[in-house]
């Protein structure tokens, strides 16, 4: 009987111990009056739909980077794509069984982010983000949404230039002279949720200026040049959107990252210079597309024999074969037997590189070349003219 008296006992004391020890760190709630509030409600709040605090209660958490975010924001959207795919049929991949069984067409829904570059709704987006696109929604930070319809795309830079209806849009400010500083903040915006969650605010991630002048070459075939590296973290939805410095302004439109075996973002990610973006815009604006140009002059590689016979060391850049009067080419002062060695300044290794840097480029463009000619090399400005 005494065992049992102390059981209970004990039992007691745990539990009034265990209630008065919840009360004092606050482990447990009462009811509060009506119309009251409870301590533990008043230490939950909503976070407020403004991405900048409260300036005048907490200034020093109003920084830098903050501000920037706040001035940037609502020009980044998120865009919904419906795109056509054709499919093949693997087992019946030859023109024969193609008459029977032809290839398959379906509809799938792909996302990305664009940035807002004027009042009047024109939109920088990735070309891979909107190409084959059979319809386009914008999502607006603000809530709203609107149809949009391609202007104009530049696959060779992976530019196009969307349009929504309307006017008074929040167009972003633009670093219109490609100014960077390797190890300054970089600020990445875009969507990498899309239509996951209900909130069309974008995603903000930073990181820093890592390295300028990429260059690469993607499985699709696309070649870019004059890339930005950025650590700022870049997901999938984020392709299109805004890179902004520590004023707000828009540096370079986020569009691809290195991630090897698909382990995700590993802090090298690249974005379009903002200045070759609104050249882009510039011209589908003025011209409703990217116009061709010529230079007026032939080309061709430099083999051995060449270099030999022109007492080359190396069979190193592409030599000028035939010029056309009055041409771009002619009117620089180009010679034929000159040897391109650089363009901007990068080496034009062969044909197919001095190619590949040419589609950079747009009519109004000045390139510079460096020429190898009578022993001595030469820079010459050569102005794109239009082909159309």
């Amino acid at each position: 009987m005494f065992r049992v008296i102390s059981f209970i006992g004990a039992i007691i004391i745990s539990f009034v111990a265990g209630y008065f020890f919840c009360r004092q760190y606050d482990l447990i709630s009462t009811p509060s009056p009506a119309g009251s509030i409870s301590q533990r409600t008043t230490t939950e709040r909503v976070l407020p739909v403004s991405y900048v605090p409260d300036s005048a209660t907490t200034p020093q958490r109003n920084n830098t980077i903050v501000r920037a975010v706040q001035k940037a924001s609502a020009s980044v959207v998120f865009i919904g794509v419906t795109q056509i795919r054709i499919v093949n049929n693997p087992f019946f991949d030859d023109p024969f069984f193609r008459q029977f069984f032809p290839p398959s067409v379906s509809e799938y829904r792909s996302m990305g982010s664009g940035v807002i570059v004027t009042d009047k709704g024109h939109i920088v987006t990735n070309y891979h983000v909107v190409q084959n696109a059979t319809t386009i929604e914008v999502h607006l930070a603000d809530g709203r949404k609107a149809a949009a319809q391609v202007l104009g795309a530049d696959p060779y830079t992976d530019l196009a230039i969307i349009k929504i209806e309307g006017k008074d849009y929040p167009a972003i400010s633009v670093c219109l002279n490609d100014s960077l500083y390797i190890g300054e903040w970089a600020i990445a915006i875009g969507n990498p949720f899309g239509a996951l969650i209900r909130d069309n605010r974008p995603t903000v991630t930073t990181g820093v200026i890592s390295a300028a002048g990429r260059e690469f070459t993607r499985e699709s075939g696309i070649k870019y040049n004059n890339m930005i590296q950025t650590d700022a973290a870049i997901n999938p939805g984020n392709s299109g959107g805004a890179l902004i410095n520590c004023l707000g302004e828009l540096i370079g439109i986020n569009t691809f990252i290195i991630s090897p075996s698909g382990t995700g973002n590993i802090g090298m990610g690249f974005a379009i210079p903002a200045g070759r973006a609104m050249k882009t815009l510039k011209e589908i604006i003025q011209f409703g597309k990217i116009r061709s140009f010529y230079t007026g002059i032939s080309i061709q590689d430099i083999n051995q024999i060449i270099a030999h016979s022109l007492g080359l060391r190396s069979a190193y850049g592409v030599i000028v074969s035939r010029i056309e009067k009055n041409s771009p080419g002619a009117k620089a002062g180009l010679k034929v037997g000159d040897i391109i060695l650089k363009v901007n300044n990068k080496e034009a290794l062969d044909e197919e590189t001095i190619t590949d840097a040419f589609n950079q480029f747009l009519p109004g463009d000045r390139v510079s070349l460096t020429v190898f000619r009578d022993g001595k090399e030469k820079e010459i400005k050569l102005l794109l003219e239009s082909q159309e």
